[in-house]
């Protein structure tokens, strides 16, 4: 008797314990805050898989960096440590010059250009990520790239020597193409980098200037639509194929609506953002003839530096995308 009880106690420990372990619990990190439409997109993300699984596979979300420092994310998700992440694509442009593509002057300046090259660079940047156990989910796009300054920015002399927040190694030669000095500084700590004379002035988007209540550090935006970079999520392939068929699938089906939802919520945003910008006291301009000769001047000098460390590959999908777009 009590080797039969014994028996049946196992058998349902047993059953017990291949149930909890059908149902998966990942960890995602991302460097941006709440306030973001992105970590808003991300978290809506995590809320459709647990849905649309039925609580067998849940992401449990942690933002503004509060688990893993930018930099890291990637490392992190590929070692293991983490199941998923998000990252400004651009900051992974030491691994592969594709990477940066989205932040080069000129090569898409609208929303539908930016999803195009999206689209032309997806297989290059799915394969890269594939040598490194890694899928990409999905991409979106942040608003056009302006800059922000505590005063007009009426003449080309004003960014010698001018401090910039400069989030890639890009923007960085961008600033230093204009003469001024790049700043590295994640989103999270704009505010203190100001406060402590660190940055005179930052490049970025609207929505990051609403988000980090820029009104209180800065008084001007001049709305250069440099170019529209992207966040990537992806996710670990060891944790994918750790999932089965019908919950891999209800994770990649909510991956493709979080990425057209994501282009969305970026267009609304926008807008939302620059009459926030306006309402709070900043100056929202356009720039003038003379900025926007040096603007294109570093731009071209930063296409020509792409161009030097660029592989065939890549120019070949900008090569596609110029195609599509132009046709």
């Amino acid at each position: 008797m009590r080797k039969t009880l014994t028996s049946t106690l196992l058998l349902a420990t047993a059953c017990g314990l291949t149930v909890t372990a059908h149902a998966a619990e990942w960890t995602m990190a991302t460097p941006y805050g709440d306030a973001s439409f992105h970590t808003q997109n991300t978290k809506q993300f995590a809320e459709d898989v647990a849905e649309a699984t039925d609580g067998e596979l849940t992401i449990t979300v942690h933002s503004g960096g509060s688990l893993v420092a930018h930099g890291e994310i990637k490392p992190s998700v590929r070692r293991g440590t983490i199941d998923a992440g998000e990252v400004f694509l651009s900051v992974l442009s030491n691994d592969d010059p594709i990477f940066e593509v989205d932040t080069l002057p000129g090569v898409a300046g609208s929303y539908d250009d930016a999803y195009a090259l999206w689209e032309a660079t997806k297989p290059m940047i799915t394969e890269l990520f594939a040598y490194e156990g890694l899928i990409p989910l999905y991409a979106v796009a942040w608003p056009a790239q302006g800059i922000y300054t505590s005063e007009p920015l009426t003449d080309p002399a004003q960014f010698e020597g001018l401090r910039v927040r400069a989030p890639n190694i890009n923007t960085q030669r961008f600033v230093d193409n204009l003469g001024g000095s790049p700043t590295e500084t994640e989103e999270s700590d704009i505010p203190t980098a100001f406060s402590t004379g660190r940055v005179d002035a930052m490049i970025t988007s609207s929505s990051t200037g609403n988000s980090m209540a820029a009104w209180d550090y800065v008084t001007d935006y001049t709305d250069a639509n440099l170019w529209l970079p992207k966040n990537i999520v992806f996710i670990s392939q060891r944790s994918f194929d750790g999932l089965d068929e019908a919950t891999q699938e209800a994770l990649m089906e909510a991956a493709a609506e979080a990425e057209k939802r994501g282009w969305e919520m970026s267009r609304e945003d926008n807008q939302a953002s620059l009459d926030a910008l306006e309402e709070n006291g900043i100056s929202v301009s356009e720039p003038n003839d003379a900025i926007s000769e040096a603007l294109q001047a570093a731009g071209d000098e930063l296409f020509e530096d792409w161009q030097s460390r660029a592989d065939d590959e890549a120019k070949q999908a900008l090569e596609n995308y110029r195609e599509q777009r132009d046709s």
